[in-house]
Parts: structure tokens; C-alpha cells; sequence
């Protein structure tokens, strides 16, 4: 009896676990938009912390499931944290229709990177390495790196999550040449779809 009441906690206690750092790292983020130093607003506003963060709780994820929820959770608790401290804290009113583009993106993008994550970090070849590969893109397309004059703190930012996610978090050596290989090219891929995302959050 013991046993079967403690299973069900321990498989709660990530998900408690990623809904308390959401909402932490949302009401970091939120300070840091408003703290008027350039790298914290940076950090917030490029993708790179949010792709590494994701990458790795589908790398620490013991399946594809729980790399999927425990991402979803993490990202949709940072980002009513994120709106919610804007709104009761701040005083500048809820911003309903980003709260739910992001809500949006909490239960589709979010968890398909954290399942690609978990994937490419245990296979080897070509696909782990292009699905690492795209996610570097996307932390490279973010645009810190073609203006990094004036973003310098996050353009190396940018280039050290992209080795993380591109040497350190792949398999063995193969992955790594074909994530090397293919980093460059999902860029640019990428960066039309940030583009996108960003017509689209106005």
C-alpha cells in the first residue's frame, strides 16, 4: 500500500518541481525586462535560455512523455508568472492575447522541443543531429549575433548554448559532425520562422 501511494508522488514531484521554477524564472524574466540592464532584458527576450532549458529537461526527461509534460508545465507556469507580475505587480494590465500565443506555444512547440531533446540525446547519426542542430538554430537565428554590437552579453550567450546544444549534449562524435554540418543551414530556417513568430506576437 506504502508503494503504490508513493509512486504517484514521485511521479508529481517533477511536475510541482517545473510548475515552481516557472513560476520563478517568469518573475525573473519580468524583472529583468524591467531592471533597464540591457544582458537581463536580452536574456528574456532571445530564445537561447528558454531553448536550453527546454533541451534540458527533454535531456534529464526519463521518457518522451514526461519530457513533454514537464516542459509544458514549466513553460505555461513562467508565463502566467510572467503576465501575472506584470498585471497584480506592475500595474500594466494583462496582456490577454500574448498570455495566450504563449499558453499556445506551452502546449505545442514547448513540448515537441523537450520530445526532439530527449530523442536526439540518446540516438546517434544524422535526424539526433539535425534535431540538435535545429535547435541551435533557433538560438543562433534569434538575431543577437548579426547585432551584436549591441547586444554583445547575449551574442556569446547565443554561441555558448549552441555549442552546449551541439557538442555537449550529443551522443557521441557522429551526432556531433552532423549537428555541426547542419547548424548553419537550420539557422537560416530558423530565422524565418522567429520572424513569423514575432509578426504574429506583434
Amino acid at each position: 500500500m506504502t508503494a503504490t501511494i508513493e509512486a504517484p508522488a514521485r511521479r508529481r514531484a517533477p511536475l510541482a518541481l517545473a510548475v515552481l521554477a516557472g513560476v520563478l524564472t517568469g518573475v525573473a524574466a519580468k524583472a529583468g525586462d524591467e531592471s533597464g540592464w540591457q544582458w537581463a532584458a536580452d536574456l528574456g527576450s532571445y530564445p537561447a535560455a528558454w531553448v536550453l532549458v527546454v533541451a534540458l529537461i527533454g535531456w534529464s526527461a526519463p521518457s518522451p512523455v514526461a519530457a513533454a509534460l514537464r516542459s509544458g508545465v514549466f513553460f505555461a507556469a513562467m508565463t502566467v508568472a510572467y503576465y501575472a507580475w506584470a498585471a497584480l505587480v506592475l500595474d500594466f494590465g494583462w496582456s490577454v492575447r500574448l498570455l495566450v500565443v504563449w499558453l499556445v506555444l506551452s502546449a505545442t512547440a514547448v513540448p515537441a522541443t523537450a520530445v526532439a531533446a530527449h530523442v536526439a540525446t540518446r540516438g546517434s547519426g544524422w535526424l539526433p543531429g539535425a534535431l540538435l542542430a535545429m535547435a541551435a538554430g533557433i538560438t543562433l537565428g534569434g538575431g543577437a549575433l548579426t547585432d551584436a554590437g549591441d547586444h554583445p552579453v547575449q551574442a556569446v550567450v547565443d554561441v555558448v548554448v549552441a555549442l552546449v546544444l551541439v557538442v555537449v549534449l550529443a551522443r557521441d562524435l557522429r551526432t556531433r559532425l552532423w549537428a555541426t554540418a547542419l547548424t548553419l543551414p537550420l539557422t537560416g530556417v530558423a530565422a524565418v520562422l522567429l520572424g513569423l513568430l514575432r509578426d504574429l506576437l506583434g
